[in-house]
């Protein structure tokens, strides 16, 4: 019988709850060898005004938390995250249609943005949020390159409209500096070591 990860093992006397229906965030846990349950709970992603880059990210994170709050048991965990494109002082939320998804492509195009997760981890009686900071240099799209794949991934559910999973991520990004899962959606690293640190 093959031994669990580390951190599996460390896990076994609480429930891991994933508070999100994200297919990239679940896989995520999945290939890091959690066990876990989903619930999905919607609230308004909406954040004061005068927030900026990853005090957007936090804010939401811990938003999307609030909700399940009351449900907690003792040996919960809960995991909530959110992930913002940041860009020349603006935030590229998901696009509502491909109208905004081609503005959005072009204004990211040739330049660097910065993507910032942030997770939120919540027991009964403690929260902890980190973040996460990657920086993605874009090549210069053409509206060729850019209606492809808006035609073809429909990357309406993404910040920033686009996957760097996706042909978008493997044709157009020239330079990466940072981890490359925290842009997919989740600072894996850095989830690993928040949860051993609240577990060892």
């Amino acid at each position: 019988m093959t031994k669990a990860p580390l951190l599996a093992q460390k896990l076994e006397s609480f429930r891991l709850i994933l508070g999100s229906g994200s297919p990239r965030r679940k896989k995520f846990l999945e290939d890091m060898g959690l066990q876990f349950e989903v619930r999905k709970k919607s609230v308004e992603e909406i954040y004061p005004a005068h927030l900026k880059g990853e005090e957007i990210s936090r804010y939401l994170a811990v938003l999307k938390a609030t909700p399940f709050i009351p449900e907690l048991e003792d040996n919960d965990i809960l995991l909530t995250s959110d992930t913002v494109v940041w860009h020349k002082n603006i935030s590229l939320a998901k696009a509502e249609d491909e109208k905004e998804a081609t503005e959005m492509l072009k204004i990211l195009s040739g330049d660097w943005h910065e993507v910032i997760t942030s997770v939120c981890l919540t027991t009964s009686s403690n929260q902890k949020t980190v973040s996460a900071t990657t920086w993605v240099k874009f090549k210069v799209f053409s509206e060729e390159e850019i209606q492809y794949y808006i035609e073809t991934c429909k990357p309406f559910d993404k910040a920033g409209a686009y996957g760097i999973q996706e042909w978008l991520g493997m044709i157009g990004i020239s330079e990466i500096k940072g981890s490359y899962t925290n842009v997919v959606g989740l600072p894996t690293h850095l989830v690993y070591k928040t949860l051993m640190d609240m577990v060892s």
